[in-house]
């Protein structure tokens, strides 16, 4: 089966829209297991990343299912609901957004305090980073949103907790692509942007001078607080 190069910008969601046109037009069947990451990744001619990533999106839409040992597989699906894009499919369902905040609460929250006190002095040089490009890049909001992701992702590492890492690497994809559209809906407020570079600013020197509760209490705030804005729009134009 031949697949078609790709050459964008947001590379993740031409590779899902591309599978999705696969089992759309019947070229790939429910039931049917997909390459491995590695020989997408050729096939494609994009990087392992991009492929994680819109694998994990289609997983998350219902698209596809990993066997454990096995593989990813096709599954059945209502063609109806494919039609729009894939970043607008990603977000569809509010109860799934919800959730997503949900577990990043969950995790992130306890993996800032755990960064605290684990990380190394190497470890803040890709956080901050992140963070200087989140500041300049204001306006570029394509920047923006990879810098934010970066930096959330900079944190997991600087845990040294494996376990943790692969958790968070599993669900990068929705992640990413969460920061991006909620960031979108954000900005429509006054000063917004400053207050997000703000709230990161403030969990990047609790990380950095390793006051974990503090690493806690910042990115508790920060979540929490992204996530009330953005519900609050949601409810204001409907259910997604």
């Amino acid at each position: 089966m031949e697949y078609k190069k790709i050459k964008t910008k947001k590379i993740y969601e031409e590779v899902a829209e591309s599978i999705i046109d696969k089992i759309r037009n019947k070229q790939l069947e429910p039931g049917e297991k997909l390459p491995s990451v590695e020989q997408l990744a050729t096939k494609f001619d994009v990087g392992k990343s991009a492929i994680r990533e819109a694998l994990s999106g289609l997983r998350s839409m219902g698209l596809l299912e990993m066997k454990q040992g096995e593989g990813t597989y096709v599954k059945s699906f209502d063609p109806s609901k494919f039609s729009l894009p894939v970043t607008i499919a990603f977000l569809m369902k509010k109860n799934d957004v919800k959730e997503l905040y949900e577990l990043r609460k969950i995790l992130e929250v306890g993996t800032a305090s755990l960064a605290a006190n684990a990380h190394n002095e190497d470890d803040l040089i890709p956080i901050e980073k992140a963070l200087i490009v989140m500041g300049n890049a204001r306006g570029n909001e394509d920047l923006s949103s990879s810098a934010d992701t970066d930096f959330h992702m900079a944190i997991a590492h600087a845990t040294h907790n494996q376990l943790l890492i692969h958790l968070l690497v599993s669900v990068s994809g929705l992640i990413s692509e969460t920061i991006r559209e909620t960031r979108k809906v954000l900005l429509y407020s006054d000063n917004r942007s400053e207050k997000l570079y703000t709230e990161h600013e403030r969990i990047f020197e609790a990380i950095k001078n390793r006051e974990p509760e503090q690493a806690h209490e910042h990115m508790y705030k920060h979540l929490d607080e992204v996530n009330k804005e953005l519900f609050r729009y949601i409810d204001e134009i409907g259910e997604m």
